[in-house]
């Protein structure tokens, strides 16, 4: 059931290179996320720095309400209507911490979108060598079956005309079934890296097209751009907001001010006024107010600065056990191709050869082709984590596309 519908899904696929899937994974709804964030960033960033709006006061001063002109207008000289605007002027050291306060959001907004562009074209990348080396591993376990074909159907005869023990007869149709659980396992694993190549491409039934990235590795340029690594220029941001956000403590230290101009409408014999005036803040006892919220931010700027750092050696840390890794598998992956596939091919060519000279029996033919078998899926496997490893390393540890 699960081999007809994965023929259905293959008539349906739509071919996907290796380059169209991390070009499609530009586009997935993640990064636009991310893209809006920057946006709204930078929209916001507009408004850092500027002078709060003016407001508008509006009133009746001096209505009399005790003695002989309580509560009603007359020829008093101080009762007036008023409406005036009153304009608040932070510091000018406040207003520089709120526009560095927001190029550091959208420097955290953009290594946010850094990152999350590198972790979606890797995701893209894993999947779509998942699916490519389930296609082959697929193709190379039904060419093995298409060679076993007529040794099975020819089992019976052959049993029949030999003497042989009973049970030998039905290890023909246990080795066909072990080759169909394989089968079945490698239709789960291609099934399953088709629907995360989906998740990230939006195509609906792909199908993996084309050579599978390079295995090369530049050592020397993934040291040299490890300073750049997103998870880097985070902190970087990071480190930024916080100083900004240290600046801004500072800034409430020096006294802000605010000025106001007002009209006062008054009887027509008295005549009308205007007053001009202002007001300055007093940050006094800093010890108390201000010192203690100075200190906590240059402690989160502190934070920020060490784990920068060991961000830095946990990279570094990484990227070496990562290529050591990488190194083993590599080896690994030559030695099945250079040896043991060959064995395999080998062993099941003079088992078939013997089998012909009537020196060797249909279960060994059988267990000789079935060893092949895994030996050429074991190999696509250990080159499927060559190609993994390469693609990991040379998009998480910053030397561009592989």
């Amino acid at each position: 059931m699960l081999g007809a519908a994965f023929l259905s899904s293959a008539a349906q696929a739509a071919p996907v290179t290796y380059s169209a899937a991390l070009q499609r994974a530009g586009e997935a709804p993640t990064l636009q996320a991310r893209e809006a964030e920057v946006a709204a960033a930078r929209a916001a960033a507009g408004a850092a720095g500027r002078l709060p709006d003016p407001k508008l006061r509006f009133g009746l001063d001096n209505f009399p309400v005790s003695g002989p002109p309580a509560w009603r207008f007359g020829p008093e000289s101080m009762t007036m209507a008023t409406v005036g605007v009153t304009q608040d002027v932070p510091n000018g050291a406040k207003r520089r911490a709120e526009r560095k306060r927001a190029a550091a959001d959208i420097s955290a907004a953009e290594s946010g979108q850094a990152v999350e562009a590198r972790n979606v074209r890797l995701a893209a990348a894993v999947a779509w060598i998942d699916l490519h080396y389930a296609q082959r591993q697929l193709a190379a376990l039904d060419e093995i079956a298409a060679a076993l074909k007529p040794l099975h159907d020819a089992a019976p005869a052959q049993l029949a005309a030999v003497s042989s023990r009973p049970a030998a007869a039905l290890e023909a149709d246990e080795l066909t079934a072990a080759l169909g659980d394989r089968r079945a396992e490698l239709l789960a694993a291609a099934a399953k890296a088709r629907a995360e190549l989906t998740r990230w491409t939006g195509e609906p039934e792909p199908e993996a097209l084309g050579d599978p990235p390079p295995q090369t590795i530049d050592v020397p340029g993934l040291r040299a751009a490890l300073d750049h690594h997103p998870a880097l220029l985070a902190y970087d941001a990071m480190g930024g907001q916080a100083a900004a956000d240290l600046a801004a403590a500072r800034a409430d230290k020096r006294p802000d001010w605010s000025w106001e101009l007002a009209y006062h409408r008054r009887d027509p014999m008295w005549g009308d006024m205007v007053s001009l005036g202002g007001t300055v803040s007093l940050p006094i006892f800093p010890g108390k107010r201000k010192d203690p919220t100075i200190a906590a931010k240059a402690a989160s700027a502190s934070r920020v600065t060490a784990e920068r750092e060991a961000m830095r050696r946990q990279l570094r840390a990484q990227l070496d056990a990562d290529l050591a890794d990488h190194a083993m598998r590599h080896d690994r992956m030559m030695r099945a191709q250079a040896t043991l596939v060959p064995l395999a091919r080998r062993k099941a060519d003079l088992e078939t050869a013997s089998y012909a000279a009537a020196s060797a029996s249909l279960s060994d033919v059988l267990q000789a082709f079935l060893g092949l078998a895994e030996a050429r899926v074991d190999a696509l496997d250990r080159e499927a984590a060559v190609v993994r490893d390469a693609v990991r390393i040379n998009l998480n540890y910053g030397a561009g596309e592989p």
